[in-house]
């Protein structure tokens, strides 16, 4: 694994553990760097409300902040149904549950990318 490799990896890991902490459900983890060249990881998780989502986006916003690792894009904070946060090498996407149950991210690996 590269140098580049394990610092994406932490920073993949520093998200899960704020994402965690706040209660996030369902959370994923994929790892997408063979068929991305924009990112190397998609974290994905949901909450209960547009509140949970909001806190959920805090929370890792605060972590990183602590790591000295600032956003370069947070996209649907105010309404709080999909919120992406960009991290460059890692893409946080926090979903109200009824939301992310409609986009189904976890699936674009095997219907766009042909990865089975």
């Amino acid at each position: 694994m590269s140098q580049e490799d394990t610092e994406a990896r932490k920073r993949a890991l520093l998200c899960v553990n704020a994402l965690l902490q706040k209660k996030a459900r369902d959370l994923t983890v994929l790892k997408v760097s063979e068929v991305s060249s924009f990112t190397d990881y998609f974290v994905i998780c949901s909450g209960g409300s547009d509140r949970q989502v909001q806190a959920l986006a805090e929370a890792t916003r605060e972590n990183m902040k602590k790591s000295g690792i600032l956003p370069l894009g947070v996209e649907g904070e105010k309404i709080g149904k999909w919120i992406l946060m960009d991290y460059a090498d890692v893409i946080v996407h926090i979903f109200y549950e009824p939301i992310r149950e409609f986009y189904n991210l976890e699936q674009l690996p095997d219907k766009f990318f042909n990865t089975k």
